[in-house]
């Protein structure tokens, strides 16, 4: 079984997408290799393996589509007829007045925040029912929420606890500590049926 290496042993950008690397990890990397270290998960990874294979060059950021509205999601006095502008921050103001709306269960999640974000132009009324049936999947015992791709660890428990009714969390737990350790092709951590020989 091979052992993951340190930074300093990593020549190419391959070697170092071939393992797991914990978010802090990479922050540490690139405070030291005088690399930017804000950003993503996923934009460290590609900052870091771009170094490497660039003599410690400075990958270009992706340009972001600057936001056309100015409207203060920060101190508005939000209503109903608000329209969803493409600056929409979910800041205390915004949560204050969906709970408002909503009542003490309302909750920011990512599914929510994604609707308003692909929504502009409609109001936060719309917003509102929105966040209502989205919530009302729920009731659904087959529902599932998405996982997103860089939360591999709750990915991992997932389908290690679909794979193994009643084996408990401490063991999927275990199996992850383990299979993070191990070669991970581009970084990715996934849960097989081997693993319960580790």
């Amino acid at each position: 079984m091979a052992d993951r290496p340190s930074f300093a042993e990593l020549a190419t950008g391959d070697d170092f997408l071939s393992w797991y690397w914990l978010k802090a990890e990479m922050v540490q990397y690139c405070k030291a290799a005088g690399l930017p270290h804000n950003g993503s998960k996923f934009e460290l990874r590609d900052r870091i393996a771009y170094a490497l294979d660039h003599d410690g060059a400075v990958l270009a950021p992706e340009k972001k589509k600057k936001p056309t509205s100015t409207f203060d999601w920060a101190n508005a006095e939000l209503t109903l007829d608000t329209l969803i502008t493409d600056n929409v921050s979910f800041g205390p103001n915004f949560r204050g007045f969906m709970e408002s709306e909503i009542g003490p269960s309302f909750v920011c999640h990512g599914d929510f925040m994604d609707w308003v974000k692909a929504n502009i132009g409609k109001t936060l009324s719309d917003a509102v029912a929105a966040w209502r049936e989205l919530e009302g999947r729920k009731k659904d015992p087959a529902f599932r929420r998405e996982i997103r791709s860089f939360n591999m660890y709750n990915q991992y428990t997932r389908d290690f606890l679909d794979d193994n009714p009643g084996s408990g969390l401490a063991l999927a737990r275990s199996h992850w500590d383990k299979k993070k350790r191990l070669p991970a092709p581009g970084g990715f951590v996934k849960y097989e049926r081997s693993d319960l020989e580790l």
